[in-house]
């Protein structure tokens, strides 16, 4: 995005864009605050709710067994075609026994939940307390519905017991998801496990230009693109999936 200023120097144009930019909310209030605003001194406070959301969080995804964590857009119609992978390949991994993981929104993650639900197994949703989001999807387990405020403690919940991970096509908010997960596995903050792409013709420009730029100018190693997968095989996703984790609890079994 690009912002020009006026000011010569003088600051103007970044004084504008500020002026601009709390003047139509995209600041959320509670990060918008100086230190030397009265509710500065509130900040040590929410520490508490902080802790509130990651201790429910783990006290309800510990207890559903392993599980993957499926993104993907909350604006396409359920005419999109994705809305029915998104549900096929949700049916698919939950047969293999895996808990679902979604951000509770509609579209694809509501197709994910669905998904799950047809197949029997535990559909969980993740909200986010947004002003312009609408309510949870329907094909969410009641006691698997999980609301947050703070998108850090949210991101955790994703990646902390996923066993692995599917993108459906989705925006900024699933671009997102998907290169912070790519970088926990490639710094080794996480263990690595599966990350399937699914939609080729979806996300193919955006990874020739990983490939063709990214890569060509040295941003990355070569093996990066060997951290996901992009396919549209269904069923590949779900075998890689159940495959992948019981490849891993191999490795932790004892030598006899």
């Amino acid at each position: 995005m690009h912002i020009s200023g006026t000011g010569k120097g003088t600051g103007t144009g970044t004084q504008i864009f500020k002026t601009r930019l709390f003047k139509v909310g995209n600041i959320i209030p509670e990060f918008s605050h100086g230190a030397d605003s009265p509710a500065a001194a509130h900040d040590s406070w929410r520490l508490f709710r902080i802790m509130s959301e990651f201790v429910d969080g783990f006290e309800t995804l510990s207890s559903i067994g392993p599980c993957i964590s499926i993104f993907g857009s909350a604006r396409l119609k359920q005419s999109s075609p994705y809305y029915q992978i998104g549900v096929d390949v949700s049916y698919k991994i939950a047969k293999k026994g895996f808990s679902v993981i979604t951000g509770a929104g509609l579209s694809l993650m509501e197709a994910a939940n669905r998904g799950a639900q047809k197949a029997g197994g535990r559909s969980c949703g993740l909200v986010i307390d947004l002003p312009f989001e609408s309510e949870p999807n329907e094909f969410i387990d009641p006691k698997l519905k999980l609301r947050f405020r703070y998108f850090f403690v949210r991101k955790v919940m994703f990646v902390r017991y996923a066993q692995g991970f599917v993108f459906l096509p989705g925006g900024y908010g699933t671009l997102d998801e998907m290169f912070e997960t790519l970088t926990l596995i490639q710094t080794k903050k996480i263990q690595p496990v599966p990350i399937y792409l699914i939609g080729t013709t979806f996300w193919k420009g955006l990874f020739s230009w990983v490939k063709d730029t990214m890569l060509a100018q040295k941003c990355i190693d070569k093996s990066d693109l060997d951290l996901f997968v992009l396919t549209d095989d269904l069923d590949e996703v779900a075998s890689g999936l159940e495959r992948s984790y019981h490849d891993r609890l191999k490795l932790k079994e004892p030598e006899i």
